[in-house]
């Protein structure tokens, strides 16, 4: 592509404020065209796709990426592919799409995940309500706080997302223990002393870590990763806190796990159903059993990624840009059709 013409055509629509940023950044580039179609449906898109080189969006359909015949790259600003691998896996039988995983909300999910963890262990929403509510309580009679202090914490997943969590408890007197598929990725030194372990050795892991944080790709080698016989082995001191996708914990016997006390407690912002229906109530929960009715869990509504306004997310989107206008081949976050992830 190296000197020729590149076309970046946004399928989904982004603020002016992001655009006006791209332009910016990407100025200096003078063989790379940004085009920013106020009509993003299929049927206007699919007439100006096909001389375009990099398509970058959420949720392609399939004839917009047919109608891209010159297209080479499809970059996802958001994390989670799993939605598009098959779509990319049947488009890779007849034709080479890189397709591109973003990264850009690691810092946010990062900092969601401890403030999780520290608002489920410090109890700051019971003790909030009760100060709305005029209930002045000082003591540890109701709702003591957990000690983070000599905790073994579990880092399930270490990739952009825990590698920040790991960061950013680095300065709590904890022990670290870390799981991942592929430690030959590892090339960085780690913030802290952690014990590694292989995916193989989940067992192992769950058994040593008292606090579990989630941070894994969902694939099909992961979901349902977590079921009774899993959650027994973290056992009843037990913390969870999950930013990844919900169905890498079984929904049913997380609750059960929950109710029963047979863990201490878990903070989920990921769910099971992201199209509920209103109950007769009108009130509309993302999951199957009644999780609001428990006090050992905080609740969030997926809002990790937030804010999501900030500019700085789109710096891995303008780095690829900048590596495909210069013919390279090391794009960042190229995703292994076969892996998943």
């Amino acid at each position: 592509m190296n000197g020729k013409k590149i076309n970046v055509c946004f399928s989904s629509k982004v603020s002016i404020e992001v655009q006006n940023h791209l332009k910016e950044r990407l100025k200096t580039l003078s063989n790379v065209k940004l085009m920013f179609p106020e009509d993003t449906s299929d049927d206007y898109l699919k007439n100006i796709v096909s001389d375009v080189d990099v398509l970058i969006g959420w949720r392609p359909s399939k004839i917009l990426l047919e109608s891209g015949k010159k297209l080479k790259v499809f970059i996802n600003p958001g994390a989670g592919v799993k939605h598009l691998l098959d779509l990319f896996i049947e488009l890779n039988r007849f034709r080479k799409v890189f397709l591109i995983n973003g990264h850009g909300n690691s810092y946010f999910v990062a900092q969601h995940a401890v403030a999780l963890l520290l608002t489920l262990t410090n109890k700051t929403i019971p003790h909030h309500i009760w100060m709305k509510e005029g209930k002045w309580r000082t003591g540890d009679k109701d709702a003591s706080s957990i000690p983070l202090r000599f905790r073994e914490v579990g880092l399930l997943g270490y990739g952009a997302i825990n590698k920040k969590v790991h960061q950013f408890l680095a300065g709590f007197d904890i022990k670290f223990h870390i799981l991942r598929k592929n430690w030959s990725k590892q090339k960085d030194k780690l913030p802290t002393e952690a014990k590694k372990y292989s995916i193989t050795e989940l067992d192992n892991f769950l058994k040593e870590v008292d606090v579990l944080i989630i941070a894994i790709p969902y694939t099909s080698q992961t979901s349902g990763l977590i079921k009774a016989r899993e959650l027994k082995l973290l056992g009843p001191k037990g913390l969870i806190i999950n930013v990844a996708r919900g169905d890498i914990i079984n929904q049913k016997e997380l609750y059960n796990a929950l109710k029963n006390e047979s863990i201490l407690g878990a903070a989920i912002d990921v769910w099971y159903n992201y199209h509920p229906k209103a109950n007769k109530g009108g009130l509309k929960y993302p999951y199957e059993f009644p999780f609001h009715n428990l006090d050992n869990i905080v609740l969030s509504p997926h809002r990790g990624y937030s804010p999501f306004n900030d500019l700085l997310r789109w710096d891995e989107v303008i780095e690829n840009i900048n590596r495909i206008s210069q013919d390279r081949s090391d794009l960042i976050n190229i995703i292994d059709l076969k892996e998943e992830y």
